[in-house]
């Protein structure tokens, strides 16, 4: 099986969640090919690709534009394939985000006219060197709700890499080989 793995990173965890991916992949002993939509003149070709896995991550509602373009350039291509498709953001962290966290992957698809096969929102992490005063606040009362945890001062991870792992077994048929 031969595996597309195409992700766009803007403070990094979605470069950590497409690290542990390839890693995941390379363990099962599935042949694979990484582009970064952010070079923008890395060539791509689906030929014999089986299965497409799409990674972003989710800042002020929307995925990183280079991301959508990919999605609506080559979304005749993404058809034929089997795609999952991994949408990062703090609101899939905890419960009362999730509705919102459906919500960017529903704008996402109204832009760029894809269906994914899969879907899964994956909690993304805080990385506070990357925010000025007013993102965070932000980012405290808006994007966290006020949880009992301060952007200002801890870097925090909330990624279940366990259950991005199942997700990723369950689409290439890996957990299919184990049972």
């Amino acid at each position: 099986m031969s595996i597309l793995l195409v992700y766009a990173t803007v403070e990094g965890q979605t470069g950590k969640v497409a690290d542990a991916v390839q890693e995941q992949l390379r363990t099962m002993g599935c042949e694979f090919e990484v582009m970064n939509t952010a070079e923008k003149t890395a060539p791509v070709t689906f030929k014999g690709v089986d299965k497409v896995i799409l990674a972003a991550p989710v800042h002020e509602r929307r995925h990183p534009e280079t991301f959508e373009v990919f999605l609506t350039a080559h979304r005749q291509e993404l058809q034929k394939c089997e795609t999952l498709l991994l949408s990062v953001s703090l609101s899939a962290a905890f419960s009362e985000g999730m509705e919102e966290a459906k919500e960017y992957v529903t704008e996402l698809k109204m832009r760029t006219e894809l269906e994914p096969t899969a879907e899964v929102l994956v909690a993304g992490a805080v990385r506070s060197r990357h925010y000025d005063y007013y993102a965070t606040q932000v980012l405290r009362h808006v994007v966290l709700r006020d949880q009992d945890y301060n952007p200002a001062v801890d870097e925090h991870e909330f990624t279940d890499w366990e259950a991005l792992a199942i997700e990723v077994a369950k689409f290439t048929g890996a957990d299919e080989k184990v049972s």
